[in-house]
Parts: structure tokens; C-alpha cells; sequence
């Protein structure tokens, strides 16, 4: 499919989803688009074409894009086998990754971990995914214990009050 170096697919994964991302990042989606817009047009859709076409929307800076690009995914993995079913499952969990549905993209890598144990860029994105999971489990924690705090002080302030 296309080629790419493990280091520069895993650092697609803290590319923000914001208008500052690098447009080097983004910089075939035209002409991807345009070949998926004309074959659809045209009749059948390739599953080149759709990956390709998925692969840069999973990698936009627009979350509504990396939607698309994992719906597109999803579609592929139905009738998909090998290293095209690799590929797949890899970029939808890129996509959850970076929509910060962390359980998701787990469910996803670890389906592909399943097929290929040793796949390292796998291997690398699960810990990834784990390490997000954790930090947003603890920073929900956090919120959840300031507001048991907050309202612990409330109840305190108004027992006080009352016993006046």
C-alpha cells in the first residue's frame, strides 16, 4: 500500500487537530481526493483508492475528516485479508487514537496484534494507547475527586451555618 516509516506513522498519532499541523503532513490529500471523487463518480471504488483516500483524511487536521477516513476504513476491513487487512486496522486505530477514543483504537490494535504478534509499529501504538488511556483515567480522577472535595466543603460550610 503505502510506505511508511514506523517513526513518522507513530508521530501522526501527537499531531494535534488543529489548523497548525504541519500542511507537510496533508500534502497528497488533493490528488487523493480527486482520484476518489472521480472514480465514485465513474462507477466502482477502488480499495486502493478508498485507502489511499482514508489514509490522508485519518491524517487531516479536522476531526470531522478522521471520522470519515475511519467510517471509509471500517468499510474496507469487510471483505479484506493479509497485509491490506493489516494496513486497515492500523490506520482506524491512528484515527481513534487521534479522536481520543482510546478504547476503540485499543480494540482495533489489539484485533491486529491478534494476526501479527510481533508487529512492532503495532506493539508501539498499543503502549501509546495504554500510556493515553492512563493519563486521561488519572486527570478524570482528578476532576472527579475536586468535585467530591468542592462539594464536601459545601456540605461542611452549610452544616455550619445551620448549627448557628
Amino acid at each position: 500500500m503505502l510506505p511508511t516509516h514506523p517513526t513518522h506513522v507513530l508521530s501522526l498519532l501527537h499531531t494535534p487537530l488543529r489548523p497548525s499541523m504541519s500542511t507537510r503532513v496533508v500534502a497528497p490529500f488533493p490528488k487523493f481526493e480527486k482520484k476518489y471523487n472521480a472514480e465514485m463518480a465513474k462507477g466502482p471504488l477502488s480499495p486502493a483508492t478508498q485507502f489511499e483516500y482514508s489514509w490522508c483524511l485519518v491524517r487531516s487536521r479536522h476531526s470531522e475528516d478522521v471520522k470519515r477516513g475511519v467510517r471509509l476504513l471500517e468499510d474496507l476491513c469487510h471483505n479484506a485479508k493479509g497485509d491490506e487487512l493489516r494496513d486497515y486496522l492500523f490506520y482506524i486505530s491512528i484515527g481513534y487514537y487521534r479522536l481520543k477514543d482510546y478504547e476503540k483504537a485499543l480494540k482495533f490494535v489489539k484485533t491486529l496484534l491478534r494476526k501479527e504478534p510481533t508487529n512492532q509499529q503495532a506493539l508501539q501504538l498499543e503502549k501509546l494507547i495504554n500510556k493515553a488511556m492512563q493519563k486521561d483515567g488519572l486527570v478524570g480522577m482528578a476532576i472527579v475527586g475536586g468535585v467530591v472535595v468542592g462539594l464536601a466543603g459545601l456540605a461542611a460550610l452549610a452544616i455550619h451555618k445551620g448549627t448557628r
